[in-house]
């Protein structure tokens, strides 16, 4: 039982030091696309990780036994996928708001655990789950029409799931540094392909793709040189976590993120959220926290 709970309490502290440095990345990214399109934050973004990640390879080579590789470059491409989407909010919505629709991916998370790794989640858990979606309505507020950062913020938080799921396999196969590393390598080589298609074609519908690569000025280097850093740290911990714990566990202790969020957002200019914003981010964390208590 002590064995058990001390791999709980690991997976808890991994998610938290992931939270708090997910939350820095996001203000470094929205102060950045003042300047910079979404798809060159992203590349700077795996750049720096990549570079980072090369380097401890000197004094620590992976040690794994690796056979599943169709697996590993799904987890690159979907965790590609949902990055994109989050960063393309972080652009256009508040801090708080692009922060909370991530924060449903625990959600989906225990969903797709329960669908791919039979992992039981209980009339509880379904309860939560529930609890956790209406919560993302008062969120949303939606009017009847779906907006941009609504699809955005699903592709995001579904994109994050499945890449989250695959985790929990990888991790059997796979160091830790290596599962990252190719999910930063697939942020690498999808921006580089856009920038290079953007420079003979541009649509303004596609900006969510689509961006001329603009040489950063001044300050702006060490904006990127600690989104880059504090990137590599979310997600290397954010690995740790569901690879040390069940997924349900990590993902409620994930929303920790938000309240991060909330005050790094208003001390950039966002409006502090209104009570019914914050009424669904409240179902959200106690949708979460069920969750973990139901598994």
């Amino acid at each position: 039982m002590k064995a058990k709970f001390a791999k709980i309490n690991k997976g808890v502290l991994y998610m938290l030091i992931a939270s708090a440095s997910l939350a820095i990345v996001s203000a470094f990214a929205k102060v950045l696309s003042v300047e910079m399109s979404t798809i060159e934050i992203v590349f700077f973004r795996n750049l720096i990780g990549v570079l980072f990640i090369i380097g401890t390879l000197f004094s620590t080579p992976f040690v794994q036994v690796g056979g599943k590789p169709w697996l590993l470059f799904f987890r690159g491409f979907i965790g590609m996928v949902a990055m994109l989407s989050y960063f393309y909010n972080l652009a256009h919505i508040p801090l708080a708001d692009a922060v909370t629709f991530s924060r449903t991916a625990p959600i989906f998370t225990a969903i797709f655990a329960f669908w791919f790794l039979k992992e039981r989640i209980g009339l509880t858990g379904w309860v939560a789950i529930f609890i956790g979606f209406f919560g993302l309505l008062l969120v949303m507020q939606p009017s009847g029409v779906i907006e941009k950062s609504h699809i955005f913020g699903f592709l995001n938080a579904i994109g994050a799931a499945l890449a989250f799921t695959s985790i929990r396999e990888l991790k059997n196969y796979y160091d830790t540094r290596a599962i990252v590393l190719i999910f930063m390598s697939m942020g690498l080589v999808v921006p580089i392909i856009s920038m290079i298609v953007s420079q003979y074609y541009m649509n303004p519908d596609y900006d969510f793709i689509l961006g001329v690569f603009i040489m950063p000025q001044g300050i702006a280097w060490l904006y990127l040189l600690g989104l880059g850093i504090f990137a590599y740290l979310s997600q290397f911990y954010m690995t740790k976590a569901y690879g040390e714990s069940k997924a349900g566990i990590v993902g409620a202790v994930s929303y920790s993120v938000i309240l991060f969020s909330v005050v790094i957002g208003v001390a950039l200019g966002d409006e502090l959220p209104s009570l019914l914003t914050f009424a669904g981010i409240g179902f959200i964390i106690f949708g979460g926290v069920m969750v973990a208590k139901s598994k």
